[in-house]
């Protein structure tokens, strides 16, 4: 008697499973026409097909249920053209079963028209608009701030003096030498000799008198 050995799940294998696991969580079926199924629209209510689709948000790997008798009606899946005119006779796939859940594997527009003709005519046919995947991230990323403008420099000063000026910038003498002082010592000689002139002229007054 042969004995089934059961392998361990590999972390791979463990990977695809929790990613398939999450992929069926986050999808949605839809029932198109609720209770009453899929079948030609009550006019008396305003409503469609067309109404209802375009009031729910459909992604990759959701699917649409189709109830109806399948002794009378079927679905048939139809380029726009065929969509606009309601041609049966060149459907992309056509489903008879009475209970059609059709799973949308990629994004864009899906047309459906019923298999009967009057049936199509009569607006049951419904454009389903198919989005990205709910799983992926579609938003885009946060722009990047502007780089900030560098203040202008500020203007440089002239450091010359005005025109007609002479700027004189004093020296300091070297070190050890004492500085010149030419000049104050011509002063100090002039003010002694008129110091001498003036006590000559006073005592020659005294001994006028």
């Amino acid at each position: 008697m042969a004995r089934t050995i059961q392998r361990p799940i590999g972390m791979l294998g463990l990977t695809c499973l929790v990613l398939l696991s999450l992929q069926q969580t986050s999808a949605f079926q839809f029932t198109i026409g609720g209770a009453k199924g899929w079948t030609v629209p009550d006019n008396s209510s305003g409503l469609s097909y067309n109404s209802w689709a375009e009031s729910n948000r459909f992604s990759t790997g959701d699917s649409i249920l189709f109830v109806y008798n399948a002794e009378h009606d079927s679905v048939l899946e139809v380029s726009k053209g065929d969509y606009d005119s309601c041609t049966t006779t060149s459907p992309v796939g056509t489903y008879s079963d009475g209970h059609t859940l059709y799973t949308f594997k990629h994004s864009g527009a899906h047309y459906f028209i019923s298999g009967n003709k009057d049936n199509c005519l009569k607006n049951e046919k419904v454009v389903v608009v198919v989005l990205a995947d709910r799983s992926k991230n579609g938003t885009a990323p946060a722009a990047s701030p502007p780089s900030p403008t560098p203040p202008s420099p500020a203007p440089a000063i002239d450091q010359s003096p005005p025109a007609g000026i002479v700027q004189v910038t004093p020296t300091q003498p070297p070190e050890g030498e004492m500085p010149n002082n030419g000049g104050l010592s011509s002063m100090a000689a002039a003010a002694g000799i008129i110091g001498s002139v003036g006590a000559f002229l006073a005592s020659s007054l005294v001994l006028a008198f």
